[in-house]
């Protein structure tokens, strides 16, 4: 199949195309009981110049406090309606934290790890895989729905059919999956379309179980600027939960390795972050395998947690997951209309402000500081800008939050080890939707694919489900990336 690049020129297109996140998101409402001691509701955290928290490094570059110059932007608030209780010193004035901004300089992968290189934090983890050696023709075409005629996915249907997992028999949903297109299944109790009507399955990951727990999440990457995320995260000593859209990782294998081998935890975002209700079940099982297999490609192993692109998920998809061995993790939600989404990723398609964002951020704080549990926060690592309010504000004033937040990746907010991510090291104790024996595990053999393509869109060859590339040069990926830019997502 062919490894295509998505044009720069097409970003345009594709940021009025995204068009689709208003019709799934419930936005975040003000705090409505926001307590003393939140960094949105006292002069006292505002003066903090201390980056408190169980997670934070003593040398944490933020101290002193900020008050944003209004941006231009679209109509709405545009200055912050708070101040910040500490800032990046090295932050991106907000006035440039718009839409169309100039390019900034990236931070590339720090390291680059040798094919064998063992992950020592991780015990009984297999060696990383040799990156020079993934062949782009052998996986799907850039951020399209993948084929589902190829050998691949045919044999991923058959192991989802023996999982023992029942699968509902619910229609797609239809257009673009907007609640207001599908009317009568987001009536649908039996459905539980979370992104119409906020229903939860029991097991559905929306929160960490412990008050002022954070479970940091970036979705979409890894992309030019997560490097720049990267290196900040490690200057204060965080860790994060990064869910990976397939299309990405096999365009940054190299960052993808960068982000796993610093102790983050990776997570599934699919291959082409198309809306999941909207597809077949056999393009539901297409996206999750692809997405499996490029992830295990590059690090050696399969990711046992994933979140759905735009939070678009209903039994059916949650179902199809489970027998993949993968668990469905979303973000918090406090009513049918407000989830804990900053609203970062509008601000590259100039549908918000820096400053719009902030202010969200303000009030899921205040929310997060009054309610019994702990928090997962939609945040993103694809575009400038959103790493920018996120090393720059986001970050900072999280930091300097009293009482302080301890912030964690997503599985070890629930408690559970980091082992416990992936099916390779998972001992299937504390986590078994993810043990090595489920469906589209690393178990079996592999193939060399010849690094053909065929009229199906899939490799030639017979590649099991997990199996590593076979041998090819380098300059294949790199012609890609440098000849495409990073498409968009949520």
């Amino acid at each position: 199949m062919r490894f295509a690049a998505v044009s720069a020129l097409a970003i345009p297109a594709l940021v009025s195309a995204h068009g689709i996140r208003d019709a799934h998101h419930a936005r975040q409402a003000p705090a409505a009981n926001a307590v003393s001691g939140s960094s949105a509701s006292t002069s006292a955290a505002a003066a903090s110049s201390t980056q408190a928290g169980a997670s934070a490094a003593p040398s944490a570059p933020a101290t002193g406090t900020a008050t944003a110059v209004a941006a231009s932007g679209p109509a709405g608030a545009s200055t912050l309606t708070f101040t910040l209780a500490s800032t990046n010193p090295s932050a991106i004035p907000l006035t440039e934290i718009i839409a169309n901004a100039p390019s900034q300089a990236t931070v590339a992968a720090t390291t680059t790890f040798a094919g064998g290189t063992v992950p020592t934090f991780l015990p009984s983890a297999p060696a990383l895989p040799d990156i020079s050696k993934l062949v782009p023709s052998n996986y799907p075409t850039l951020d399209v729905v993948p084929p589902t005629d190829s050998p691949e996915v045919q044999q991923w249907i058959k192991d989802v059919a023996a999982s023992g997992v029942d699968i509902p028999n619910f229609a797609p949903t239809t257009a673009d999956g907007s609640c207001a297109a599908n009317a009568a299944a987001a009536a649908d109790s039996t459905r539980c379309w979370w992104t119409c009507g906020g229903c939860k399955a029991d097991d559905d990951i929306e929160e960490c179980p412990d008050k002022m727990t954070w479970g940091l999440t970036y979705d979409d990457g890894p992309a030019l600027y997560t490097g720049d995320l990267l290196h900040y995260l490690d200057s204060v000593n965080l860790k994060a939960t990064f869910f990976v859209v397939g299309s990405r990782a096999i365009s940054y294998p190299a960052l993808l390795q960068n982000e796993y081998m610093a102790q983050h935890q990776i997570a599934v975002h699919t291959w082409s972050h198309h809306p999941m209700t909207t597809l077949t079940n056999e393009q539901i099982i297409a996206e999750f395998g692809w997405s499996k297999k490029i992830i295990k490609d590059v690090l050696g192993v399969t990711p046992t947690y994933w979140r759905p692109p735009y939070g678009d998920v209903d039994n059916r998809v949650r179902a199809i997951a489970k027998a993949m061995g993968l668990q469905t993790s979303i973000w918090t939600r406090i009513s049918p209309t407000a989830t804990f989404d900053t609203g970062d990723f509008d601000i590259n398609g100039g549908t918000i402000t820096s400053e719009q964002v902030l202010n969200n951020w303000q009030s899921i704080i205040g929310n997060a500081t009054v309610i019994d549990h702990g928090f997962i926060v939609l945040e993103h690592d694809l575009f400038q800008q959103t790493v920018d309010i996120a090393t720059g504000y986001i970050l900072p004033d999280a930091l300097a939050h009293q009482p302080p937040f301890d912030i964690k990746p997503m599985v070890q907010c629930l408690n559970k080890p980091l082992s416990d991510a992936y099916i390779e090291t998972n001992d299937n104790k504390t986590n078994p939707i993810g043990s090595a024996n489920a469906t589209g595990s690393a178990t079996g053999s592999s193939a060399e694919a010849s690094g053909g393509s065929n009229s199906s869109g899939a490799a030639s060859g017979s590649n099991s489900a997990m199996g590593i590339a076979s041998p090819g040069s380098m300059a294949a990926i790199a012609l890609a990336v440098v000849s495409g830019a990073i498409a968009l997502f949520l």
